[in-house]
């Protein structure tokens, strides 16, 4: 599929939360006029401790929500449903629609240089799939994977208590020279100010955050031919909101984040 500049694009993303948000905002930076549809599955989250058959048939649901709004692409905004459930949304959805999945940053990190940790959620941790990348990308280069437990949570409802906890237990597991440290889930990328914060007070230093929130959207608008512009068409982007298929406004937790305002502040919502 190709879409000359002066088209209207429309991207959709899906998470069992808001762990989308980072994606979003960063295909708004690359193309401010683009429609934008945000399809959650917040009965259903967090979507780690489930089977892969579970997660496969919720994300699924929640892919199909999307799809029916006819976007030009859908990111898969979720390590976990990437790792679970990829092949099922792509054997479902493509060629029609292009599907595009999140994939840590451990290639980009470990051409940086050693030391790197990957912070990451418990099921992900350890996980065949990330030592995987570990071997394939990062061979030679000390790596430490670091799980945190119940911070993709606190950052769906906003407890700031609880992310500053999470936090500082991941910071306390983090080797002092680590240089970079990947942001192995997508929630994580909304609070990485304050994850630099409690690393330079655990270590001393800032080491570098990568996230894939950015790569993941370039690589959608590649997908589709809808390169960044400074043209934007008249009408003003769009922000559809699906909670379960439902359509929705975004909560007061998204809108704590500065992602999810920025989101609402350009957009005429509905």
């Amino acid at each position: 599929m190709s879409i000359d500049y002066g088209d209207r694009v429309k991207i959709a993303l899906m998470d069992s939360g808001i762990g989308l948000l980072a994606a979003a905002a960063a295909v708004r930076r690359l193309r401010p006029d683009a429609d934008l549809v945000l399809s959650s599955d917040p009965a259903g989250m967090p979507w780690g401790p489930r089977t892969p058959e579970d997660l496969a048939r919720r994300a699924l649901a929640v892919a199909e929500a999307a799809a029916a709004h006819r976007p030009d692409a859908l990111i898969v905004a979720c390590n976990t449903a990437s790792v679970h459930a990829l092949p099922t949304l792509r054997a479902r959805l493509e060629p029609g629609l292009p599907v595009i999945g999140t994939v840590p940053a451990i290639k980009p990190a470990a051409g940086d240089g050693g030391p790197v940790a990957i912070w990451a959620t418990p099921a992900t941790t350890g996980s065949p799939y990330q030592r995987g990348l570990i071997e394939q990308f990062a061979a030679g280069v000390e790596v430490t994977e670091v799980p945190c437990p119940g911070l993709a949570d606190a950052v769906e409802h906003a407890d700031q208590a609880a992310v500053d906890a999470a936090v500082a237990a991941a910071a306390a597991l983090t080797p002092a020279d680590v240089r970079t440290v990947v942001l192995g889930c997508t929630h994580y990328e909304l609070v990485a100010e304050r994850i630099g914060d409690a690393l330079e007070r655990a270590a001393g230093h800032r080491p570098g955050l990568l996230g894939s929130a950015g790569a993941v959207a370039a690589q959608a608008l590649r997908r589709i031919g809808g390169t960044p512009g400074d043209v934007v068409p008249p009408g003003g982007a769009t922000l559809t909101v699906l909670h379960d298929g439902v359509e929705s406004t975004l909560t007061d937790a998204a809108l704590s984040y500065a992602e999810g305002r920025g989101l609402r502040e350009v957009s005429a919502a509905r």
